[in-house]
């Protein structure tokens, strides 16, 4: 269907240089991919293979030093600071290995949080917020804090606030990195249901089993992209 084929992510020639005293070091040379809506696309590569820095400029968390990069149809590649903070706002729902929960906030207020600077009401925080808890099976621990919440727990929560502002893209950066096997099985479980409900799903990983529940697998190598094949078989279907 057209809907599905619709071009999320369009980024041409890109490149990241970093100035290390007097020596240059390029993190990414020349790299050019498509990413289409409902794809789910594992993105990997050994450390310092770039993958890092791709995921910052992907999440408008960085800007390229050279190339093009289009997210849902607005270029972001110059954007300023403000303006890009507005757009990584609206449009991309992060999950990091880490969580990044705020431990004095509830499962449900740190849901909330991205609403905040939405200007949303609070009444109608609390309603979405309630929801995407539900969605991934915490509607029994809304009140819990981080500390009162298991890893796996606490990663479902990270997932809820990712999706909270219904964003064309969910960024998850190595996302079962702090958790055993049996909760990152879970985690990648929650994931799959996230891509089959019509969701973008980018895993940044550099664990081959995690990156075997994507349908397409991008490799790095050098800042540049090795490889970018489908993956007919995907280690989880539901």
């Amino acid at each position: 269907m057209e809907n599905e084929r619709k071009e999320v992510i369009s980024i041409s020639g890109l490149e990241k240089v970093y100035n290390l005293g007097r020596q240059q070091v390029k993190a990414l040379d020349g790299v050019s991919l498509t990413i289409c809506k409902n794809e789910y696309v594992a993105i990997m590569g050994p450390s310092g293979s770039g993958k890092s820095t791709l995921m910052n400029i992907l999440g408008c968390l960085d800007t390229p030093s050279g190339g093009k990069y289009v997210l849902n149809g607005t270029d972001v590649s110059k954007m300023e600071d403000g303006a890009l903070a507005e757009t990584r706002n609206r449009e991309i729902g992060f999950v990091f290995q880490s969580f990044n929960l705020l431990p004095r906030y509830s499962a449900l207020e740190n849901v909330g949080l991205p609403l905040v600077y939405s200007g949303i009401s609070s009444k109608e925080r609390e309603r979405r917020a309630t929801q995407a808890l539900e969605a991934v099976g915490l509607g029994d621990r809304m009140e819990h804090k981080p500390a009162e919440m298991s890893g796996g727990q606490r990663q479902r929560v990270a997932v809820a606030r990712a999706l909270i502002n219904n964003p064309s893209i969910i960024l998850a950066d190595e996302p079962t990195g702090n958790l055993d096997t049996k909760t990152s099985i879970e985690i990648m479980r929650l994931f799959e249901e996230i891509y089959k409900q019509g969701n973008t799903v980018i895993v940044v990983t550099h664990e081959e089993d995690i990156a075997l529940h994507a349908r397409r697998i991008i490799k790095l190598r050098d800042g540049k992209i090795e490889s970018d094949t489908q993956n007919p078989h995907p280690a989880m279907e539901i």
